[in-house]
């Protein structure tokens, strides 16, 4: 796969990179292997210095970095101003609580005195996707360099400026040379990295296939894996929620990053009672969204990612109309130039059509009208996938009882799925395993070490 920037707005080549040779990656191996040695010597509070500083200058630099995004994956240019923005926030959230995360933990042993230390592993492989370029490699980056590993990333192919600006953020902030590293080459030399001696972790954001076999290698190697993979998330609506209130956030949580985002809202399930009028809402408002340029503050709905992104959506859709599904609203591309999908609402789906268990990753949203609450928990459980779900309802304690019985890793009550630096972000079946941000996502990559003090004299 090519190394480029296209707009997907035009589908214009921007740019071209070549990839690296096996001899400069060999050496950038090398260069971020001998840097953890010096790295994790430091003290948490040196550590932090670089991170605050990467914060920084996300934040002064965040209208350059967000017209990056948008014009290398076409994001709306508001959220690519968020992302930065949350971005930066996850680097200062390590920076201020990783000593307290990776504090040493007292034990109680029937003899003598023990402790955990949570000690660095060394240097870490992260894959990262396109859909949000700089949130996913914040959420990888900032809580190993914390530890006192070091980082090499493999970035998505169609995101290499995105690329280049986080590393040049680095450099900027005063990282030493190995810190945190770009790898520009193709996914299957990625996997083949793997298997390096000097690489000690690899972790994982992208699909079900890249997963699997980052998986199957790091198991061959006997090396620690963290995934983050695929959601077909379930927006449950009961009969007593606030129906204006949950169609607007059934509008973000569908349409938010143009649809493509792991924890979007895709599979709609609304209880009978209210079945129709949420359903009429939700259509009027998708008929209304403003498609067009994402650099425009104007516009509500930009292109997907690529064209090859697009003609998937719409084979998606054939196929799932072919075997029996009904079009309540689009079905098609949009009538203009560039990588665009119109806003679609799939209707009469069954386990036989291809939407209901596969994961559209654009402005599509399936949508089920069932009986009860029964039925809203045994449809949201029936996905190959685990990520994320939302149930809206004035009844938390009801909710509560809800969220208990869905299998995901993630469950917002009167909010769509979502991410923020204290909360912990993973899933479950086929959305993967581990995770990242809060304090669960600094632990994946550490040693957690036993030290035991005896006195000479105690018994064995």
């Amino acid at each position: 796969m090519a190394i480029q920037t296209v707009n997907p707005f035009n589908n214009q080549v921007v740019r071209t990179f070549d990839e690296m040779t096996d001899t400069t990656v060999d050496m950038l191996i090398e260069q971020a292997t001998k840097t953890f040695h010096d790295w994790k010597k430091t003290n948490y509070e040196q550590r932090a210095v670089i991170l605050r500083r990467v914060a920084s200058l996300m934040r002064e630099k965040k209208d350059y970095l967000a017209k990056i995004i948008t014009l290398e994956m076409g994001k709306l240019i508001a959220e690519a101003e968020g992302e930065i923005a949350l971005s930066a926030d996850i680097f200062d959230y390590y920076a201020t609580h990783a000593a307290t995360f990776l504090a040493d933990k007292p034990l109680q042993p029937t003899l003598g005195s023990a402790y955990v230390r949570s000690s660095p592993i060394g240097t870490i492989l992260g894959v990262e996707p396109w859909n949000f370029p700089f949130y996913q490699v914040a959420r990888f980056a900032a809580p190993n360099i914390m530890v006192g590993n070091t980082v090499l990333v493999k970035h998505a192919s169609m995101v290499p400026q995105c690329a280049v600006a986080i590393e040049d953020l680095f450099n900027e902030a005063g990282a030493p040379a190995g810190l945190y590293t770009t790898l520009y080459i193709s996914g299957e030399r990625t996997s083949l990295l793997v298997a390096d001696t000097r690489i000690k972790g690899v972790a994982l954001t992208g699909s079900e296939a890249a997963g699997s076999h980052i998986a199957a290698q790091a198991g061959k190697y006997l090396k620690k894996s963290v995934l983050e993979l695929g959601g077909n998330d379930a927006f449950i609506i009961l009969e007593d929620a606030d129906i204006d209130e949950t169609v607007a956030w059934a509008m973000v949580g569908r349409i938010n990053n143009n649809g493509q985002c792991c924890v979007a809202s895709k599979r709609f399930i609304a209880v009978e009672e209210i079945a129709d009028t949420f359903i009429e809402k939700f259509k009027e408002k998708l008929e209304q969204l403003i498609i067009g340029d994402p650099m425009d503050p104007a516009t509500q709905l930009g292109p997907m990612s690529s064209e090859e992104a697009a003609v998937h959506i719409i084979d998606q859709i054939r196929r799932s109309v072919d075997a029996g599904a009904t079009i309540l609203l689009g079905g098609t591309r949009a009538d203009r130039p560039g990588a665009f999908v119109a806003p679609t609402i799939l209707t009469d789906l069954t386990p036989e059509i291809p939407a209901y268990y596969e994961e559209i990753f654009g402005p599509v949203a399936s949508f089920f009208r069932v009986k009860n609450e029964d039925e809203a928990i045994a449809l949201a459980n029936d996905s190959h996938y685990g990520l994320g779900c939302s149930i809206f309802t004035k009844d938390i304690v009801r909710a509560e009882h809800i969220a208990d019985q869905i299998d995901a890793g993630m469950v917002f009550i009167n909010h769509p799925t979502w991410t923020q630096a204290d909360l912990p972000f993973g899933g479950t079946k086929n959305s993967g395993y581990g995770r990242e941000l809060s304090e669960f996502g600094i632990h994946e990559f550490v040693n957690k070490k036993l030290i035991r003090i005896s006195s000479i004299s105690d018994p064995f």
